[in-house]
C-alpha cells in the first residue's frame, strides 16, 4: 500500500512538472485540477519514467495519445498535443 500511495504521488508530480510543456512560452501556465486529475493515471501508466523531464513527459503522452483516456487527451490537445 505504501508502495501504491508513492506511485500516486509521483504521477500527481509528474503532471504537475509537466504542465508547462503543454504550453508555448508564452502562454504558460499551470494546469487545472481537473486537468492534472485527468491525466494523473496515464501519465504514470504510460510515461513513468519521464516524471520530472517535462519535454519527454509532454512527448511520451502525445506519441500515446491514442492510448489515453478520453479526458486525458483532451487535455493534451486542448494544450497543443
Amino acid at each position: 500500500m505504501k508502495m501504491s500511495n508513492h506511485f500516486a504521488s509521483a504521477a500527481l508530480s509528474l503532471v504537475i512538472l509537466t504542465a508547462n510543456a503543454f504550453l508555448p512560452a508564452s502562454a504558460q501556465s499551470g494546469p487545472t485540477l481537473q486537468e492534472q486529475m485527468a491525466c494523473r493515471g496515464d501519465a504514470g501508466k504510460y510515461c513513468a519514467e519521464h516524471v520530472g523531464k517535462p519535454p519527454q513527459m509532454n512527448a511520451c503522452l502525445r506519441a500515446n495519445k491514442d492510448k489515453l483516456s478520453e479526458s486525458c487527451r483532451k487535455v493534451v490537445e486542448a494544450r497543443g498535443g
